[in-house]
């Protein structure tokens, strides 16, 4: 499976054009990745146990930007190239993945900071 949106998160925003209501999350909580998360969004999980959770601003032109993600300790030497997305810092239920733009090599006693993540959901009609 490549990274993307998971089948019941799917399902949620494909009911809105049956009129029906789709819970949002009350909060989204990232998970970082060494490969793809899979369909179950827990494959290639990183040592990181965390989810921290992000903040965004709002969407413009069917896309949104990261407002706010605390920084990951990092545990162990690894190659973080994926992101998980889930509704709970903890067990919950696994909403959709991505590949970020460009890997990062981490080692044992870094901390991590993602500054900048865009999700977008596009083409957007012109």
């Amino acid at each position: 499976m490549t990274a993307g949106l998971a089948t019941a998160h799917a399902h949620g925003l494909l009911n809105l054009f049956r009129g029906t209501t789709y819970t949002a999350p009350a909060g989204v909580h990232v998970k970082l990745h060494t490969g793809d998360p899979g369909a179950a969004g827990t494959a290639n999980a990183s040592a990181v146990t965390t989810r921290n959770q992000a903040t965004w601003a709002a969407p413009s032109n069917g896309s949104m930007a990261l407002s706010s993600l605390a920084s990951y300790s990092m545990t162990a030497t690894e190659t973080i190239s994926h992101v998980s997305f889930w509704d709970a810092s903890s067990g919950g239920n696994f909403l959709e993945s991505a590949a970020l733009s460009a890997s990062k090599n981490v080692t044992a006693g870094d901390t991590l900071t993602i500054t900048t993540l865009t999700l977008s959901y596009t083409p957007i009609a012109a």
